[in-house]
């Protein structure tokens, strides 16, 4: 059983990995009905928190049906990231998660997100600081090191451990590698044969199929795994996983009727949270691979991501339902 806090998963945990303009309430609907047992907000600045900025106090928004529930931080100043952790327990979620691993230049050069894996002192004061000001369970999500030569994961985990976080989920990257080449796992495991460490260890990076979900649980012993681009426009990459775990056997993909119904609730429910402009312009990061492998999809896809209004893009949403009936795609 793995245990972060009050929450206990009784079977191996798939996590939605917290993403800027993509782990957001419609999206995160969507995961959970796929079989995701535990969802991150967007990362939430910590300046914008406690200035009570309108798009950092909206990601606070969490749904009883999304629980349990982590709300990510990020911010370099100690004293803010005490402050926003008052702010997030008033929200209620599951569990606190820090941001050490986002990779983007605007972040890292304020020392926020993985800019702070080149101060390791830093890092752990600002986590214990962080965990003696909340009563929510502490989690950190962070990367193998800022490069090549600066892959210290595996004493970091003991020392954030060692002030109290309940959890570390590790990407599988160095900051300077940003999302290029392939994550490598191996330090992951390491940190897993380490005899000091006792908290759930998590690991990210890569996995876009049940047969890799498989091999890297097997061969790296993590206790739970995260999934992030793979999911963007695919929540069945959740039930896919947890089937293949059971049976062996791969689930047939989507149909058309499944993707289509997919992708109308999210825009409906991106539209609601989000209004009509980002409502709009932040699903089309999705519609890719919402209808990925669709033969002659081009045009669609096209007009999915330059239309700007809502009706009609519901429109092309049923075109493609009806049009791709032809090729038995719909059940």
């Amino acid at each position: 059983m793995v245990k972060i806090g009050s929450v206990e998963f009784k079977e191996f945990p798939l996590l939605l990995a917290p993403m800027e303009d993509v782990s957001d309430p419609p999206f995160r609907a969507l995961c959970k009905k796929e079989g995701c047992d535990m969802m991150y907000t967007e990362f939430i600045s910590v300046e914008g928190l406690i200035r009570d900025a309108h798009k950092s106090v909206q990601k606070l928004d969490i749904y009883e049906e999304e629980r349990p529930i982590g709300i990510q931080i990020f911010g370099a100043n100690l004293d803010s990231m005490q402050r926003a952790a008052e702010i997030v327990e008033e929200a209620k979620p599951e569990v606190l998660d820090i941001n050490f691993g986002c990779p983007v230049k605007k972040v890292v050069c304020k020392m926020a997100g993985a800019g702070i894996l080149q101060d390791i002192p830093r890092m752990v004061k600002l986590t214990e600081a962080i965990v003696k000001s909340t009563n929510l369970p502490v989690t950190v999500k962070t990367r193998l090191g800022w490069d090549d030569k600066t892959k210290y994961i595996v004493e970091v985990a003991e020392r954030l451990q060692d002030v109290g976080i309940k959890a570390l989920s590790i990407h599988g990257r160095t900051r300077k590698q940003m999302y290029k080449g392939e994550a490598d796992w191996t330090l992951i495991g390491k940190i897993k044969e380490n005899p000091r460490m006792h908290i759930p260890i998590f690991g990210n990076g890569d996995i876009n199929s049940p047969q890799k979900a498989m091999e890297y649980r097997n061969r790296y012993g993590v206790d739970g795994i995260m999934i992030g681009r793979a999911s963007i426009g695919y929540p069945w990459i959740f039930r896919e996983i947890k089937h293949y775990f059971k049976t062996g056997e791969i689930l047939p993909p989507p149909t058309t009727q499944e993707r289509v119904a997919a992708a109308r609730q999210h825009l409906k429910h991106s539209l609601e949270w989000k209004g009509p402009k980002l409502g709009v312009l932040e699903m089309r990061r999705h519609y890719t691979n919402y209808f990925r492998g669709f033969p002659h999809v081009k045009p669609y896809r096209t007009k999915l991501v330059t239309e700007h209004d809502p009706a009609v893009l519901f429109e092309v949403l049923d075109l493609i339902e009806e049009r791709y009936q032809e090729y038995g795609l719909v059940s």
